[in-house]
């Protein structure tokens, strides 16, 4: 039988602390990032979406960043197909694979090896139901997932038009449910030995002021702009649906002040974060470790560290005894 190959993933919600915990891990473990974020592929979005700096990557290699324009579309199934070789490449080079993000459908495609079989489509359908959340709204559209496809639904945000109109139009053609589509999908084990470290917070209110004080921060870097850029690329395209950019329509088009456009920023970023989380509490085998109970980043690092150990059997470069 095959040796399964060593997988890293560093998961959780937004503003956690994954890209500074997954660099230094990198940096320990002779590893190579692959983003797990679905906006941190596109070109431009540096700022909203919190990307790494040059600076803060610290030499170490990070794969699916700025690889999309605004106005390109990419599907899970997209993802999983550019992300298996790369995998398989990094190990071959003897290095491991760190897989980093906070989008659970791509961490799920990959550690739970998702099979992708193709489906049918309908632009027609699919125009029609965008018109259907142009007139009435997206959640008029939302509510005819919970119809058909309460499952999925239960994972969407209304305001991801894109995947509430897929997830309709699979239905609509297939009489199956993407949420059991999905099931159907895992019936092949992963090839990987995979060790899934889950960022977390005791207390949530720390969470959430570190989520604001991100925002803070991010419209003194240039947010307005940079959203300005994107959405004059159209309304209607994944990247313009994003948290981040979406929320400061309102202020660019003059209709409220920054203020009120930053609170909702602010909540939408909250509230993504409750949904982050509870999609990863779904997953058993994530390893949690509370980084406020902790208490610094030294301490998680050390956490993370003995959880790699012992799962993978993965040893810092330079400890005795165990080299990398």
């Amino acid at each position: 039988m095959e040796e399964k190959q060593p997988l890293l993933a560093v998961v959780g919600p937004t503003a956690s602390g994954k890209t500074s915990l997954s660099i230094r891990l990198a940096r320990l473990l002779d590893g190579e990032i692959i983003s797990a974020d679905s906006m941190q592929m596109y070109r431009g979005m540096d700022i909203g979406t919190a990307k790494p700096t040059r600076e803060e990557m610290a030499g170490i290699p990070h794969h699916l960043i700025d690889i999309l324009e605004v106005d390109e579309t990419f599907s899970v199934a997209d993802y999983a197909a550019r992300v298996r070789p790369l995998i398989r490449e990094i190990g071959g080079r003897g290095r491991l694979p760190i897989l980093v993000g906070g989008t659970g459908l791509y961490v799920s495609a990959i550690t739970d090896h998702i099979q992708f079989s193709p489906m049918p489509s309908d632009p027609a359908l699919r125009e029609e139901l965008r018109k259907k959340a142009e007139k009435e709204g997206n959640g008029a559209v939302f509510a005819l997932l919970r119809e058909c496809d309460p499952e999925t639904a239960a994972t969407l945000h209304e305001n991801n038009l894109g995947r509430v109109i897929r997830a309709i139009e699979v239905y609509r053609l297939t009489g199956v449910t993407m949420a059991e589509q999905v099931r159907r999908s895992r019936q092949v084990p992963p090839p990987y030995r995979a060790c899934i470290l889950g960022l977390t917070f005791r207390d949530r209110q720390k969470l959430y002021h570190r989520i604001n004080l991100r925002v803070d921060k991010m419209l003194e870097a240039g947010l307005v702009e940079e959203a300005r850029r994107v959405l004059e690329r159209g309304p209607s395209h994944t990247a313009a649906q994003a948290i981040g950019y979406k929320e400061l329509r309102g202020y660019l088009e003059g209709r409220e002040s920054l203020e009120e456009a930053a609170g909702r920023l602010k909540q939408e970023s909250r509230n993504y974060a409750k949904r982050q989380l509870t999609w990863f509490r779904r997953n058993p085998a994530i390893q949690w470790l509370e980084v406020d109970s902790l208490g610094s980043e030294d301490a998680l690092l050390a956490a993370a560290l003995e959880r790699v150990e012992n799962t993978l059997g993965l040893f810092p470069a330079g400890k005795e005894g165990q080299p990398r």
